[in-house]
């Protein structure tokens, strides 16, 4: 279950940038009302892709793998920094 963590990580911000732009899109065509309920799922997407990443992270502590979480720990915090950049923009 552990070797999913990354992979369902990457799926969820991916869901939350498609959803960010599907909103812009939607707002920006069509005038949609329901532009709140695309905001909170994107940032739901986002919170979970983050959570699993922080659960990754424990996992390594927990098992002692100083070395893999050292040298990823790194591209975690841009790339969430990223992510949270391009959702909430």
């Amino acid at each position: 279950m552990i070797t999913w963590l990354n992979p369902a990580s990457l799926m969820f911000g991916i869901i939350a940038w498609m959803l960010s732009v599907i909103n812009h899109r939607l707002v920006k065509k069509y005038d949609q009302s329901n532009w709140a309920a695309f905001s909170i799922i994107s940032i739901s997407a986002c919170a979970v892709s983050l959570w699993l990443q922080i659960v990754y992270g424990y996992y390594l502590v927990k098992i002692e793998d100083w070395a893999a979480h050292m040298d990823t720990r790194g591209a975690v915090v841009f790339f969430s920094v990223v992510l949270l950049m391009v959702t909430f923009i």
